[in-house]
């Protein structure tokens, strides 16, 4: 979320949530300055977010991830917006193909963009000197996820975004074996293998000759990975799998993981309609 993150969206089949998973209010602490501009970030609530993060920034001006952060809260902001994350566009297939094109905000585009520089550049200079540094890789995965989901989701450009789902799921399987804890980027992996892995034998053959991970099985276990033990992405993951559910027509499950971003994030009002969807 298609692209890299957001394409999870289109997934067609999931496994049942883990009753020992942890309620979001566990995961992401209010009082954590930066677990707390996430947690505006999933509660639309944008303007809060960007001060949170920008104050992050101006404290910590070398740390590449903030800036990242700040630029998925532009992107959330611009989903918002638009009406992307609403789970009909994806629950059917026909209904995404023919939706209403988008029609981007060029100021906000504007400073996502100068978000996604700032922090490629902090990054890169540190993993010159250090190419291990997690945070640093961390920071460069999700770039291209943002990336890749502004051009399949907000543009409408979707074999465009391959290329970030690809250089993605490669950095992401780098910074893995730097840090295998490191379970918001076992996301990236999960969805180059179980998109690609929905595609036609032909396709994922060529995808393969091209050094695509097109495992749909795998794809799903390293996407549960994120949803039960994931940090900043971990509500990203659930919602994922939420509208999976209802792609499978599993009602039960899906209000269950609605029932806890709901509780998690009282201000999103997409919970709520997605949950009056399964009534």
């Amino acid at each position: 979320m298609a692209s890299l993150f957001l394409a999870c969206f289109l997934l067609g089949s999931t496994a049942p949530a883990d009753e020992g998973w942890v309620p979001i209010s566990d995961v992401l602490s209010p009082s954590v300055p930066f677990d707390q501009g996430y947690r505006q970030m999933y509660n639309l609530e944008f303007e809060a977010a960007h001060r949170t993060f920008q104050d992050w920034e101006a404290a910590h001006p070398e740390d590449p991830l903030a800036f990242s952060s700040d630029a998925a809260a532009y992107l959330f902001d611009e989903f918002d917006r638009e009406g992307i994350l609403q789970s009909d566009l994806f629950v059917d297939d026909q209904t995404f193909v023919k939706r209403k094109t988008p029609r981007p905000d060029p100021a906000l585009k504007q400073a996502f963009d100068e978000d996604l520089a700032k922090s490629d550049t902090l990054a890169d200079s540190i993993l010159k000197r250090s190419p291990q540094d997690s945070r640093a890789l961390f920071a460069k995965v999700l770039n291209l996820g943002l990336r890749g989901d502004y051009v399949a989701l907000v543009q409408g450009k979707g074999w465009a975004s391959l290329k970030f789902m690809k250089q993605a799921g490669v950095l992401a399987d780098s910074l893995l074996k730097v840090d295998p804890h490191n379970y918001d980027a076992y996301l990236a992996v999960g969805v180059e293998n179980y998109m690609l892995g929905l595609s036609s034998a032909p396709v994922r053959w060529m995808l393969r000759i091209y050094g695509a991970q097109t495992d749909k099985d795998k794809g799903i276990q390293k996407l549960e990975l994120t949803a039960a033990h994931g940090h900043y992405l971990l509500p990203f993951a659930r919602l994922l799998l939420a509208v999976a559910a209802m792609r499978d027509h599993d009602k039960p499950q899906a209000r269950k993981l609605l029932d806890d971003l709901a509780e998690a994030f009282p201000n999103n009002h997409l919970y709520q309609k997605e949950l009056a969807r399964l009534q």
